[in-house]
């Protein structure tokens, strides 16, 4: 049996296929509610069932009124008793439908004592952690902005009587989730596209979020944490390449500090003439990564013209400039990094352009695509939901993707869409609200999709990188095609917030990256980089950050060491993880970070121990709760090498460790003897 199956979960799963009249969705159309799928209101027209890599997929087709067929797609997960599911709906009639509103998901738990337990957003929270006791007040979360993980987090967990469940909407629009209890049991609500009120035209097709449940049978946090990582990373991660292998741990760094020349943002230097010392510095020095990163400012204006200092308000043309870039000398930048062993990734932002005149006129964009004029708006949507504009966007990225031999996509979104997607619904006219929104989130999907499709075609691939103004863009249905190479923009700063969103993110969304610097701004070339900073940076993406040739201080061993430590370290980093120590935000220095990552297969593990920079003690008792009491235990220091033993039962009660000065980092091997 697998370590997290669950009878009771698949019970509850097939006994909602069983009993679709009872089935956790509703919503109203023509001004009626409609709970569940009954036969009196739907006619079931085909179901189809098949086993798809680890889950159990079902999808059951309705034939409902006025020509509107709704598909019931679900899937689950025997491994670890997760179950999902998303509604589409379609006018196939000839006829405009009634209005559809109202839709949404709700489950009811049965269980005392319930706690909300998850973490806030990107942005302003920077994943700050909460517990609330629903027994004394309820909870309401809201995503508005259409970027879904900033501000609040669509993934929950959700505590009862002796057990619990994750709960997860996986939607980059917006969102709403309510949780309400009567002392007897607790009710979940979960929306997409908040205030949906719409008719479709025919042929039009619309859906929810993906709405994931996944109950756990162990009312312990650490179990819970663990279960849904296992889940995450088995069930959830896109492949590496066409062979469809695991996705793993890799390094990376963007050249854009290292040139020379006015750095303003992003890697507006970067040019034919920069890249090259860089590189082969890189190599001189034995620290070579796995991915060079390119990033804003690569391209022309939207009439053409070099950018040399606003890559933020020049977006648009996808086209490689001719003065950074004259002839074909990206693709042999590319082509060079290649045959040394690394890939590139590349930065775009297609959400957004500037100029939609200029470019119409010079790139064959259409300006009616553009939705401007959006009142408190500082950024123009380009509505990909139109099909034209979708193909446009998708033909232009893959052709630089593919004539250059691009590796990565990597993707921003430096403006809030919600604005843009509710100005262009008034102009759909009355009763149109919300059809914006779904049309983009579902060509936005597409995108990523035909993108993937087109870099595992030359070899490249098989995820994006999710940036939107970092962690905005991290919801369960973007995951499974991305991952964050930056969990938080803010991530390029100090120790001490790393080291916070270290220990609340990582629960959530494994694979991740952050900076190896500590610096007073993001965009600073310059920073502290030693190993305590070091250390703090251990995740399974790892984006370095130096001046090879451009900084006379540089220090090579510090970069060697902590490249090559990582490379020890993450074979762990998927694993188990159980966070030791009290979470701190970014303002407090006063006390101690540990994690452990464990391999509870091979029964071994790193330890992790941080002394921040204002803490006044100089010891620290740690508890292992994963250590097993009839057994022994050898943990290792990495700096002396010095083994101790211990027993599991001396493990869990806790042991001692000491710190000669604050700002200190340890690192120990935890092994069952």
């Amino acid at each position: 049996m697998d370590r997290y199956s669950n009878p009771k979960a698949e019970k509850m799963y097939r006994g909602m296929l069983e009993k679709l009249d009872l089935f956790p969705f509703s919503f109203e159309y023509d001004g009626l509610k409609y709970d569940g799928f009954s036969k009196e209101n739907f006619t079931e027209i085909s179901r189809e069932t098949a086993v798809e890599d680890k889950k159990e997929k079902t999808v059951v087709i309705f034939e409902f009124r006025d020509g509107l067929q709704i598909m019931l797609e679900t899937a689950f997960y025997p491994s670890h008793g997760v179950f999902e599911w998303t509604v589409w709906f379609e006018n196939k009639g000839k006829e405009n439908t009634a209005v559809l509103s109202e839709l949404k998901s709700t489950l009811r738990f049965e269980g005392k004592r319930p706690v909300l337990k998850g973490i806030l957003g990107d942005l302003v929270n920077f994943y700050r952690p909460y517990s609330h006791d629903l027994g004394v007040i309820p909870v309401h979360f809201a995503s508005n902005s259409g970027r879904p993980t900033h501000i609040n987090f669509p993934y929950f967990n959700l505590e009862y009587g002796d057990e619990g469940v994750m709960l997860a909407i996986g939607w980059s629009g917006t969102w709403t989730a309510d949780f309400n209890s009567d002392g007897v049991a607790t009710e979940y609500t979960a929306r997409s596209t908040n205030e949906i009120h719409t008719y479709l035209k025919p042929g039009e097709k619309i859906r929810t979020a993906l709405f994931v449940m996944a109950p756990y049978s162990v009312r312990d946090e650490n179990y819970a944490t663990n279960f849904w990582r296992s889940w995450f990373i088995e069930c959830n991660l896109p492949k590496e390449n066409t062979a469809g292998d695991a996705l793993k741990p890799f390094s990376t760094c963007c050249l854009s500090s290292d040139t020379g020349l006015p750095n303003s943002d992003g890697s507006i230097s970067e040019r034919f003439t920069t890249w090259r010392p860089s590189l082969e510095k890189m190599f001189a020095e034995q620290i070579k990564v796995d991915f060079r990163w390119v990033d804003a400012g690569w391209y022309t204006d939207s009439e053409g013209n070099t950018v040399e200092e606003d890559w933020w308000g020049t977006v648009g043309s996808w086209e490689l400039d001719p003065v950074k870039w004259p002839g074909k000398t990206f693709r042999e930048s590319t082509d060079f990094t290649k045959e040394h062993g690394m890939k590139t990734l590349l930065w775009f932002e297609p959400e957004r352009v500037t100029n939609p005149e200029a470019l119409e006129q010079t790139f064959g964009y259409k300006a009616a695509w553009a939705v401007s004029g959006v009142p408190g708006n500082k950024g123009i949507v380009s509505n990909i939901g139109i099909p034209a504009c979708l193909k446009w966007t998708t033909e232009r990225i893959c052709k630089v993707l593919r004539e250059n031999g691009i590796d990565m996509y990597r993707e921003d979104n430096n403006s809030n869409p919600n604005a843009g997607w509710r100005f262009e619904d008034e102009h759909e006219g009355k009763s149109r609200r919300g059809i914006t929104e779904c049309k983009v989130v579902m060509a936005h999907y597409q995108l990523w999709d035909d993108i993937i499709a087109c870099t595992l075609g030359h070899g490249g691939c098989g995820f994006v990188d999710s940036c939107a103004s970092g962690g905005g863009r991290n919801d369960l249905e973007s995951m499974r095609r991305g991952v964050p190479l930056l969990r938080s923009d803010a991530d390029r700063t100090t120790t001490a917030l790393r080291l916070s969103m270290t220990t609340a993110f990582e629960k959530w969304i494994p694979f991740c990256g952050a900076n190896t610097k500590e610096k007073k701004r993001q965009l600073d070339p310059t920073g502290i980089s030693d190993v305590y900073t070091w250390r703090a940076s251990y995740l399974p993406i790892l984006n370095v950050d130096s001046q090879f040739v451009q900084d006379p201080d540089q220090d090579f061993e510090i970069l060697r060491f902590g490249l090559n430590e990582w490379k020890k370290i993450s074979p762990y980093l998927l694993k188990d993880f159980y966070v030791l120590t009290p979470w701190h935000s970014q303002e407090d220095k006063s006390g101690f970070t540990v994690f452990c990552y464990y391999d509870n297969d091979a029964k071994e593990g790193v330890l992790q121990l941080f002394r921040m920079e204002d803490c006044p003690e100089n010891t620290l008792f740690v508890k292992l709760p994963f250590a097993e009491e009839s057994s022994d235990y050898l943990l290792t220091d990495e700096d002396t090498h010095e083994q101790k033993k211990y027993t599991g039962k001396q493990l869990k009660s806790g042991v001692c460790f000491d710190f000669d000065q604050p700002g200190t980092a340890r690192v120990f091997w935890v092994k069952k003897a």
